[in-house]
């Protein structure tokens, strides 16, 4: 039996995690040179992460692409919450948060819904 591979750049939860990744790349530009190796790292690196990890899943069986969208959910949580930290060290306002929080939010239950279409 042939194995169905999917093209990550098709996938509506890789284009919005890439759009995620980009809008934290723009805030980020703004925040203070003392967090670049702190905060703002972090917040990059999950963000990118939740696209990535679409992607390199991709390239696996269900089993392994659902692993590796697990992976993808953990980075977008994790971002949702240095995005409140940001939100209290006052590096972000409550309209960027939300904007965000809605975009990861959208994100989490596409990825789930697709996770369970795997199966």
């Amino acid at each position: 039996m042939k194995r169905l591979r999917h093209n990550y750049k098709n996938l509506k939860i890789w284009q919005l995690g890439l759009e995620i990744a980009n809008d934290v790349s723009d805030l980020l530009v703004e925040f203070p040179k003392h967090e670049r190796y702190d905060l703002s790292s972090q917040m990059s690196e999950s963000s990118v992460s939740i696209a990535s990890n679409v992607a390199e899943g991709s390239s696996r069986t269900n089993k392994g692409f659902s692993h590796f969208l697990d992976i993808a959910l953990g980075s977008s949580f994790e971002l949702g919450t240095q995005l409140l930290v940001a939100k209290h060290r006052k590096y972000i306002n409550q309209k960027q948060l939300e904007v965000l929080e809605n975009k990861i939010e959208e994100f989490q239950k596409m990825t789930m819904s697709f996770q369970n279409n795997l199966a």
